[in-house]
């Protein structure tokens, strides 16, 4: 979608329901080398009391979703989606700043991730909202033993706090 066809008002982030799985998955095949299962979403919806996810929702069509798990007062985002037609349009960030903030109002303090060593546009993502790199775990993607970086930021993070400020 070209962002002069994009219609913020037809977006809405909201909590991942089973019924968006079918929507999930097209984005997480279009999305992934190495995608998840519908079996491994249904495990964090049904059975993971940590896990928190959201999708962003256009026009009444899933086009992305994030989630984490709520460890003591840490956040651990798992993934981070949005469908190849609809990237350019800010809407990692709507996603991420959803997860902060929902982490937030759980009590977090703290969130981290990991991410491809290759993967820059998320990382350049992350580093905006306060994310620094702290280490890397080497061989951590299965599907081609590629490194990632562990990054951490402390919550709120000031881009987050600035915008409070605007608002």
């Amino acid at each position: 979608m070209s962002p002069a066809a994009f219609d913020p008002q037809k977006l809405s982030i909201r909590r991942m329901m089973l019924k968006d799985l079918d929507d999930v998955m097209r984005v997480e095949t279009r999305s992934f080398t190495a995608p998840w299962s519908r079996q491994a979403f249904v495990g964090e919806l049904v059975e993971n009391r940590l896990a928190r996810y959201v999708v962003a929702e256009y026009d009444g069509r899933v086009v992305g979703y994030a989630g984490f798990w709520m460890i003591m007062d840490e956040g651990h985002i798992t993934n981070i989606a949005v469908d190849p037609d609809f990237r350019g349009l800010k809407l990692g960030e709507r996603l991420l700043e959803a997860i902060m903030s929902m982490c937030m109002a759980l009590g977090g303090r703290k969130m981290t991730l990991e991410v491809r060593v290759t993967n820059h546009v998320a990382q350049n993502l992350y580093r905006k909202y306060g994310f620094e790199r702290v280490g890397v775990r080497k061989g951590y993607y299965t599907d081609n033993n590629e490194d990632a970086l562990i990054m951490w930021v402390d919550l709120p993070p000031k881009v987050m706090r600035d915008r409070e400020v605007q608002a």
